[in-house]
């Protein structure tokens, strides 16, 4: 249409504000996977102290330790600092922790034997599983399942009130019940990711 006039655009000179976000460092070394490196450095102190007799010294340790454990992911998660290093370093921190922690009590005759047996046994086998698994260019999943995460907390428990209570002299037969629900959860959690890892081999194998 010959008759048709454009309107001329007004362009728009409304302010807007820009809101600046700091870019979260992507490396490999950052506050998350300090605090778990810190909780691997913990374990020769805490077995130091309780090897010597300073079994309050040794309770801080461990709660310190603890603490690094519930910190790690929930910065790596605020902060989205989440790395393939930390997936990595996190779960073998919380089994250095706790092997070294259930050896140590056993060497002292705080924990039955079989506990130990059972608790290594199955730390072990699922590491030699990753492992398997890495060499052979299997993809496994290795994020914790909320049975593993269950299995670790009870684990930590304890170990934890075993400490504290014979730091306060007290007997620890009351802590039978926990010892019925950590066995239970460390069986439920192994056979739980040797058949998330053995299903991953098969649905592998099935597509090659």
């Amino acid at each position: 249409d010959c008759n048709r006039v454009d309107k001329p655009k007004i362009l728009s000179l409304r302010w807007r504000p820009t809101v600046y976000q700091p870019e979260v460092p992507r490396g490999r070394m950052n506050i998350p996977n300090s605090l778990t490196i810190l909780r691997i450095l913990l374990i020769p102190v805490f077995v130091g102290l309780m090897t010597y007799r300073q079994n309050g010294y040794a309770l801080a340790a461990l709660l310190c330790a603890g603490v690094t454990d519930a910190l790690d992911g929930f910065i790596a998660r605020r902060t989205n600092q989440q790395t393939k290093l930390g997936e990595i370093l996190d779960p073998l921190a919380d089994k250095l922790l706790l092997t070294s922690a259930f050896l140590t009590l056993a060497v002292f005759h705080l924990v039955p034997s079989w506990v130990v047996i059972l608790v290594v046994s199955r730390d072990l086998i699922l590491m030699l599983g990753t492992v398997v698994a890495h060499v052979t260019n299997i993809p496994i999943n290795i994020a914790p399942t909320l049975l593993g995460k269950g299995t670790t907390l009870c684990q930590l428990a304890y170990v934890v009130l075993v400490v504290a209570m014979i730091w306060r002299g007290m007997k620890i037969g009351g802590l039978f019940p926990l010892l019925v629900v950590m066995v239970a959860f460390t069986l439920g959690s192994g056979l739980h990711y040797l058949y998330r890892g053995y299903r991953r081999t098969h649905l592998n194998d099935a597509a090659n």
